[in-house]
């Protein structure tokens, strides 16, 4: 770092995305993109839209935001769009936690989480996950703390029942709890249809994942309209035009093809079965993912190994080191073709070192 970089941030350790290597063509199993292209709505819309970039975009996203609130049967003022689901996880941060009020969540989950609050001074308590790598839900009632909730968990996969989401709720009236929805499309159940029971509840998702819209980075918060509120305020005083004109057209698009998108989800979801199948096979343990990923690991073969291996073959999967995971690989369910290919590589990588 240069010598004019303030001290405020020099102990900052910043996100690591998931890798984007260009060195050969690799089948790509490791940042949870779906396999599928955006809808061909999303892709016509977009096209459209850049027709007329010479203009600023919508700030207020109202084409987008009329059809989305149409789709979930929310009003338009119970909905943001941000530049990704990051975007309103961070102002989430900056808008409901300070020294009053820190930051909690989980000690293994979405790795943004304790970036953000570093980023923003906030302090905060990371609660170990149990030994399955569920969250106890016990642990979150009453702790009166800005509550982060990844459900489903990344890089886990384990989602938290709905009634469990509720008591957390009922236990910390004065406190908000985000609810990170990013892979709820996959066979969770989403805390959207409690925004008006408790207005301690925001729910954020994003259009990378389900939607195919990973490059075009659209997000969005969902919440009773004073929260909505608070996030516009943080939003109009950073960056009002934070969603660029194509991808507000390329969401109008997906949503227009909700019928592409959930037969996308089934996919991925047969797809899923099918890999977790294979991989018990060759001895894997896996998580009980209800994402677009399955989290595993080999009794006798490590995990950073494996990531390595598959590598050199041109396949990758997410590997983390922290201590608790780092026998364990993240794989995202791609095309059956995709995953046959990972599991003949696995299996050639398992018959290599025996």
């Amino acid at each position: 770092m240069s010598r004019f970089f303030s001290e405020k941030y020099s102990v900052l350790e910043a996100y690591t995305p998931g890798e984007q290597p260009r060195d050969m063509q690799y089948v790509k199993l490791n940042t949870n993109e779906s396999p599928f292209p955006p809808s061909p709505n999303a892709r016509k819309l977009a096209a459209n839209a850049a027709e007329s970039l010479q203009l600023y975009c919508d700030p207020t996203c109202a084409k987008l935001t009329e059809k989305f609130a149409e789709v979930y049967g929310i009003g338009t003022d119970e909905v943001i769009f941000t530049n990704g689901s990051d975007d309103a996880l961070n102002f989430a941060f900056m808008a409901f936690c300070d020294d009053a009020h820190p930051a909690v969540f989980a000690d293994i989950t979405y790795g943004f989480y304790s970036v953000f609050a570093a980023l923003n001074r906030i302090p905060y308590i990371e609660i170990p996950l149990k030994e399955d790598f569920t969250v106890r839900a016990d642990d979150y009632i009453g702790v009166n703390k800005t509550i982060f909730i990844a459900n489903p968990n990344a890089p886990t996969g384990v989602a938290l029942p709905l009634c469990e989401i509720e008591r957390i709720l009922k236990s910390n009236p004065d406190n908000v709890v985000i609810v990170d929805e990013a892979y709820v499309d996959f066979g969770a159940q989403s805390a959207v249809s409690l925004i008006h029971d408790y207005d301690n509840l925001l729910v954020t998702q994003t259009f990378s994942k389900s939607r195919s819209l990973a490059g075009g980075r659209l997000g969005m918060a969902i919440a009773n309209k004073r929260l909505i509120q608070d996030l516009n305020t943080i939003k109009y005083s950073t960056n009002p035009y934070n969603v660029n004109s194509m991808t507000q057209a390329a969401g109008v698009g997906t949503l227009m093809d909700e019928e592409y998108t959930q037969k996308n989800c089934k996919t991925i979801i047969e797809n899923r079965a099918y890999l977790t199948a294979q991989l018990e096979k060759l001895g894997f343990v896996h998580t009980d993912s209800m994402t677009n990923f399955v989290f595993a690991k080999h009794p006798s073969f490590d995990g950073g190994r494996l990531y390595e291996a598959l590598k050199e073959r041109g396949v990758l999967v997410r590997h983390f080191s922290k201590e608790r995971i780092r026998d364990y690989n993240r794989i995202t369910v791609g095309t059956k073709e995709q995953i046959d290919i990972l599991l003949k590589n696995i299996r050639e990588i398992l018959e290599d070192n025996t």
